[in-house]
Parts: structure tokens; sequence; C-alpha cells
């Protein structure tokens, strides 16, 4: 059997904010409610289940991601102010080119990077 990851919690101050986010930015579509989580489901293995019970700690979730979808949430960072960066820890609104590739961290108000990046490094 191949082993795939198949969901993780992320911890927010707020569940559904957050969810919402997160489906914006990567263009997917945030699911209903599950019990106490917001989930997204990022691809047909992965769901990310937001749960704001115990509150928000940063967090770093990496996705490879095609032009396109890199392209959109670049634009949806800029246009809704998300801070954004080429590396972490820093806010220098560049983008990076490692790997050949073109690559960004978008910090959410939690502390949480979400890195997209177009190659494999």
């Amino acid at each position: 059997m191949t082993i795939v990851l198949n969901h993780t919690i992320v911890p927010v101050a707020d569940r559904h904010r957050a969810a919402q986010l997160l489906a914006d930015l990567l263009g997917v579509e945030a699911a209903p409610p599950a019990g106490p989580f917001a989930p997204v489901r990022v691809n047909a293995d992965l769901t990310l289940d937001f749960d704001d019970r115990s509150g928000a700690r940063p967090g770093h979730y990496a996705f490879l991601v095609d032009d396109a979808v890199f392209d959109a949430a670049l634009a949806y960072a800029e246009r809704t102010g998300l801070q954004w960066s080429s590396a972490p820890h820093v806010i220098d609104h560049q983008i990076n080119h490692l790997s050949g590739g073109r690559g960004v961290y978008v910090l959410d108000p939690d502390g949480i990077a979400y890195e997209l990046f177009t190659a494999v490094p």
C-alpha cells in the first residue's frame, strides 16, 4: 500500500475564516463543517481540517502548484493585502526562483505560512 497523508488538523483562531482563506488562496472550495472542523479538501488525497478549539499556532504548509494556481494565489494575496515573501520570516513581496520555478510564502493572520512553489526542489 502506498502511504498518503490524508488529513491534518490546523489550529487557528477562527476556523471558518482560516478555511475560507486557504480555499480562496488555492482556488478550491471550503467544505461544509464536519463536527468541530472547517475542512478544505486540497486534492483527492488531502484535507486540511481547521480547528479553533485550542487557539492558533504558527505553522508551515507547502504546496506544489502549477503556474495558473501560483498566479491566481499571488493575485489573491496582493488583492486582499496578505503579506507574502520569497523566504520565511521576511516580508519582501518578492518571488524566489529556487529549483528553476517560482515560489512564495503567503502569511495568514494566525502566523501560518502557506508556501506555494512551481518546481520540486
